[in-house]
C-alpha cells in the first residue's frame, strides 16, 4: 500500500526549493487508522470530535474516513462490504487495486489498540501542513506591495490564520466529569465568601453593582450602552480604576490587571479624566491650567498614585477585532490582564472580509471576537456601545434592548447589557420658563430628586437577576461611586 506516496497533490514542492521536499504526512499512519475504524467502529468516538477528512494526507483517504463517518452518523455499521459499495466504479482506486484496497486496509490490521495514536499522529502532520501553507502565503504576501495593504495588516490576517488554525479541530475539549465541575463551583464559592464584599470576579470598586452581578466573571462579555453624555467613558474608566487600585492594595489577591483599548480618546485624556477625580479637580481647570500651588500638589499626588496601579492603555485608532486579539494576548503575556475594556464596539473594524462589507454582519463579527477573547483569556470583557437615536424620540428615555445600534447579535453574544440613564440629563434640556411657576416648582421637584443620580439598569444578565441600581454621579469630576458613600474619601 506503501504505492499511494506517489498518489500525493502537486503543492509538495515549491520551485524555488533546490531539493523538493515533501509535504509532513504519515502514510502507514492512515492505512492503519483506516483499518483500524473497519475492525471496529466504536473507536472513531475517540476522535471524530477533531479529526476531520481534509486532516488525511491522501485525497482518497479523505474520501474513506468522510464514507465511514456517513455511514456510522446513519446508524450502520462501516465495514468492507457497505465502503465497497460506495467505491466499486471510483476512478481514484483504481491505480491501487479498486475497491480491494479497503479489504486490504482491514485485512492488515494488527491492532486497533494505537488507534488514537495514529489519529494524533495524522492530525499532527496535518498541522504542519497548514503551517506551511500559511508560511508560504505570509512570505507570498509580503512580497507583493499591495498598496491598500500595509505591514500591519499583514501581520494581523497572518496572526488570525494561525489563531484559528489553533482554534481548528482543538482536541482538548470533551465533557468533564461532575466531580471536577463541582470542584471547580466549590471553589469559586469559597473565593467569594472569604472576599470583601462577596465577590468571585474582579471588583467594579461601586458595592451595589458587585452585590448585583458578583463582580466582573471570567470568560463575561459586558455591554455597557447609553447615548452620549451619559457617562460611559467614565464609568469604564472608574471601573478600570477600582479593579486595578484593588490589586496593587491586596498584592494581587483582589481586582485585577486591566488594558483598555480606546479608539475614541487618548491615554492623556483617560488619565485626565482619572486625575480630576482623584485630585478633586474639574478637568476643565486642569485643561487650562487654572490652579494654584497647592491644587498642583495635588495633582502630582494623584499622578503618584496612578503611575502605582497596573492599569494599560492603548490609544491605538480604527483597531480591528484581530488587532485587539492580538494586543490582549500579548498583554497577558508580558503584563497579566483580569480585565479587558473596549471603548467603544462601533469604532472596531472588522477583518476585511466580505462580511464587513455589511455592517450587521460585521458588527456580529466583532461581537463573537470579543466574546472569543473573554474565553481564550478567561477574562470579563466590557465593550462600551452605542444605543440608537430612537431613544430620543420617546417620551420614556429609559434604554432598552432593542435600542442597541446595528446588530442584534449584540445582545445575543453578551453575557451581561448595562445601560447608563440620568434622568438629570433630560430633566436640564427641559427647564420651563419663570413665567410658570407651577411648572418650574414641579421641574425642580425632580431636579432635586435626580441630581447627580445615575442608574445602571441591568437588562440581561445570564448568571443572576436584572434590575437597576443608582450611583451617584458628580460631571465635575468625572465620578461614579456608590449613592450613599459619595461623601466620603475614595481612597
Amino acid at each position: 500500500m506503501a504505492e499511494l506516496a506517489t498518489l500525493d497533490n502537486s503543492e509538495h514542492h515549491s520551485s524555488d526549493d533546490v531539493i523538493a521536499r515533501t509535504l509532513p504526512h504519515n502514510m502507514e499512519a492512515e492505512q492503519a487508522l483506516l483499518g483500524a475504524i473497519l475492525e471496529d467502529n466504536r473507536i472513531v468516538e475517540n476522535f471524530s470530535d477533531y479529526l476531520r477528512p481534509t486532516n488525511f494526507f491522501v485525497p482518497v483517504h479523505q474520501r474513506i474516513y468522510d464514507a465511514i463517518l456517513k455511514i456510522i452518523d446513519r446508524g450502520q455499521n462501516a465495514d468492507t462490504v457497505t465502503l465497497k459499495a460506495y467505491f466499486e466504479k471510483d476512478a481514484d482506486l483504481k491505480d491501487v487495486g479498486g475497491a480491494g484496497y479497503i479489504s486490504d486496509l482491514a485485512s492488515s490490521v494488527i491492532s486497533i489498540i494505537n488507534a488514537n495514536n495514529y489519529a494524533q499522529i495524522i492530525y499532527d502532520q496535518y498541522i504542519r501542513r497548514e503551517l506551511i501553507a500559511i508560511g508560504r502565503d505570509v512570505v507570498n504576501e509580503a512580497f507583493e506591495q499591495d498598496i491598500d495593504t500595509d505591514s500591519d495588516t499583514c501581520l494581523q490576517m497572518a496572526e488570525k490564520r494561525l489563531y484559528d488554525l489553533a482554534e481548528t479541530g482543538d482536541s482538548g475539549g470533551g465533557f468533564i466529569t461532575m466531580k471536577d465541575a463541582v470542584g471547580v463551583a466549590i471553589k469559586n464559592a469559597e473565593k467569594a465568601f472569604q472576599t470583601t464584599g462577596h465577590v468571585t470576579g474582579v471588583t467594579t470598586g461601586l458595592r451595589d453593582m458587585d452585590k448585583r452581578l458578583g463582580g466582573l466573571q471570567p470568560s463575561d462579555l459586558l455591554i455597557l450602552a447609553a447615548r452620549p453624555a451619559m457617562g460611559k467613558t467614565s464609568l469604564a474608566i472608574n471601573i478600570a480604576y477600582n479593579a486595578a487600585n484593588a490589586f496593587a492594595r491586596s498584592g494581587g489577591k483582589e481586582g485585577g490587571r486591566v488594558g483598555v483599548i480606546s479608539l475614541e480618546m487618548s491615554s492623556d485624556q483617560l488619565a485626565s479624566r482619572l486625575l480630576c477625580d482623584l485630585a478633586e479637580m474639574p478637568g476643565d481647570k486642569i485643561r487650562r491650567g487654572d490652579f494654584g500651588a497647592e491644587e498642583f500638589r495635588s495633582l502630582a499626588e494623584a499622578a503618584n498614585r496612578l503611575a502605582q496601579i497596573p492599569l494599560y492603555i492603548d490609544d491605538t485608532p480604527a483597531q480591528t477585532i484581530t488587532a485587539v486579539r492580538t494586543r490582549a494576548r500579548r498583554m497577558k503575556r508580558k503584563h497579566g490582564l483580569e480585565l479587558l475594556i473596549v471603548d467603544y464596539l462601533q469604532l472596531l473594524r472588522g477583518t476585511g472580509s466580505k462580511q464587513s462589507e455589511n455592517r450587521v454582519l460585521e458588527v456580529s463579527e466583532i461581537t463573537r471576537g470579543l466574546k472569543a477573547i473573554a474565553k481564550e483569556l478567561s477574562i470579563p470583557v466590557i465593550a462600551l456601545s452605542q444605543l440608537s437615536r430612537g431613544v430620543e424620540s420617546r417620551e420614556d428615555k429609559r434604554p432598552q434592548l432593542a435600542d442597541l445600534r446595528e446588530s442584534g447579535s449584540i445582545e445575543q453574544d453578551a453575557d451581561v447589557v448595562m445601560f447608563i440613564y440620568r434622568d438629570e440629563y433630560y430633566l436640564q434640556n427641559a427647564q420651563p420658563s419663570e413665567d410658570e411657576p407651577e411648572k418650574m416648582a414641579a421641574w425642580q421637584e425632580k431636579m432635586d430628586k435626580a441630581y447627580n443620580k445615575a442608574d445602571i439598569i441591568i437588562a440581561k444578565q445570564r448568571h443572576g437577576p436584572t434590575g437597576t441600581e443608582t450611583l451617584f454621579f458628580d460631571g465635575r469630576f468625572t465620578r461614579f461611586r456608590d449613592l450613599d458613600k459619595h461623601h466620603t474619601d475614595r481612597l
